[in-house]
């Protein structure tokens, strides 16, 4: 997979920002709903499965325009690790009742271990996902990320995970 994840982030969260908040101010801070998340996923390199990964992340409770601020760190059975932050975009209003779709930019730092070499320690991570938003706050979603170095070292083989979350209002 190429940048078509970052692609999707780039245009749906700058169309929902010109549409929605730009009339009151583009990025004009508002609340958002704190979470904590746990996510379990199978990664795939070079179309093949070679693990899982555990993620954890934090979506603060502010948002700018159509964009929170969110943070995570991974780790897979391989030992293989991953931190970053960048912005999440979430959409309820695209599909009916408790669904939403989101994705997510982060740039982030890579230790390879006995991981795949992915080409450097600079990695971006950027998800598709659609989930569940619970009375409670809490929410489950079905994410698809990728993740390489966007070409800025010459081995760029990218990494997929296939990944379930659950997060928790905080």
């Amino acid at each position: 997979m190429d940048g078509t994840l970052a692609a999707i982030f780039v245009i749906t969260s700058l169309t929902d920002m010109a549409l929605t908040d730009c009339p009151t101010g583009c990025l004009a801070p508002s609340d958002a709903p704190a979470r904590l998340s746990f996510q379990l996923g199978d990664v795939r390199f070079n179309e093949d499965r070679i693990g899982q990964e555990l993620y954890v992340g934090y979506d603060m409770g502010q948002k700018h325009g159509p964009f929170q601020t969110t943070i995570g760190a991974s780790v897979t059975d391989e030992g293989a690790g991953w931190i970053g932050a960048g912005g999440k975009w979430t959409s309820t209003d695209l599909l009916p009742g408790p669904f939403f779709i989101e994705s997510t930019l982060m740039p982030g730092i890579y230790l390879q271990s006995d991981g795949p070499d992915l080409g450097g320690s600079l990695q971006f991570r950027s998800s598709l996902g659609a989930g569940i938003a619970f009375d409670n706050g809490a929410t489950v979603t079905v994410a698809y990320d990728h993740r390489s170095n966007a070409d800025t070292d010459i081995t760029n083989p990218g990494l997929e995970v296939l990944s379930i979350r659950y997060a928790m209002p905080l």
